[in-house]
């Protein structure tokens, strides 16, 4: 997995790319990254597009100077944890944590 961060001169916002790796996604047909930055609803969720190679990939801007929780979804159904993040922090709803991107 990866998270890759780009920082624009420009504006003050980070370019940030998503990658869930094929051994981690599977058979998936459809990957979403869905967090705070989309209030946690899969519609609003940066939908990954497939590669060649079975793993899923995507990038949306943020603003700087913040702090923002996020989870792979899986075909709508499972969850997934970037082992690349930040931190991690405690869902609040469950058991499980969530990654953390700090820009």
């Amino acid at each position: 997995m990866g998270l890759k961060k780009q920082f624009l001169k420009s504006k003050p916002v980070c370019k940030v790319t998503f990658n869930l790796p094929a051994e981690l996604a599977g058979e998936a047909k459809k990957v979403s990254v869905v967090g705070d930055f989309n209030d946690w609803k899969e519609k609003k969720g940066l939908v990954l597009k497939k590669l060649k190679d079975g793993s899923f990939k995507g990038a949306v801007d943020l603003p700087v100077d913040g702090e923002y929780q996020f989870r792979y979804l899986v075909d709508g159904e499972r969850w997934i944890n970037d082992n690349e993040a930040d931190k991690y922090v405690n869902s609040g709803v469950s058991y499980e944590d969530n990654s953390v991107v700090v820009l």
